[in-house]
């Protein structure tokens, strides 16, 4: 379902956006990586990511929080590992690896240069590790506001799914709020890792 322009959470949203965005912006670049470098070891405490063997990740702009540690512990692991492609008003993931050749998106995000037939689904990722500019301890996630994820992730919210990559986020402490305004089409998160700790869905 795609973001209703008449939802009356957006301005709320749209505030929240602008504070939180600034606020990760301040962040002192060594308190950023120390944060980035807990988080990731966090993440991979996770049950889930002992057995996954296809990562989605994503590359850090604006000041999101840096999972480039990911990527390259997951190399050294044998994973393959995936960016998002943005096709449409959907995303699907294309393969990442060091030597991979990049290119900006239409938003100034890079992607893989990657063939179309080396892409997969969201149905065929193990974990899918995004990124948000809010969130609160309900796993609610706010993200930049396209609804590329939760258009994207949209079956999961269906119970007769047959298969679901774990979505997962990884963000700063500091960018969690108390409730965050959730509307119909919002893909709750599984789980978010922080350089403090493991929110889970209940």
């Amino acid at each position: 379902m795609p973001p209703d322009p008449t939802s009356d959470n957006l301005p709320e949203k749209a505030r929240l956006r602008r504070e939180m965005r600034s606020r990760r912006l301040a962040l002192p670049p060594a308190m950023a990586r120390t944060a980035a470098s807990r988080a990731v070891r966090r993440l991979w405490s996770l049950p889930v990511l002992a057995h996954a063997r296809r990562i989605a990740l994503y590359l850090p702009v604006g000041g999101e929080l840096d999972c480039t540690p990911l990527a390259v512990q997951a190399w050294r692991r044998g994973r393959a590992t995936y960016l998002p492609v943005v096709t449409g008003d959907t995303l699907c993931f294309a393969p990442f690896g060091a030597d991979s050749a990049l290119r900006p998106n239409r938003f100034g995000i890079p992607e893989p240069g990657a063939p179309v037939r080396h892409w997969v689904r969201a149905r065929q990722l193990d974990v899918i590790v995004a990124p948000l500019v809010a969130f609160d301890e309900q796993t609610n996630r706010l993200g930049m506001g396209g609804g590329y994820y939760d258009r994207t992730l949209a079956f999961l919210t269906r119970r007769s799914s047959p298969r679901r990559p774990y979505f997962v986020a990884l963000a700063f402490e500091m960018q969690k709020i108390t409730t965050l305004p959730a509307d119909a089409w919002d893909v709750r998160l599984d789980a978010i890792v922080t350089e403090e700790r493991i929110y889970r869905i209940t």
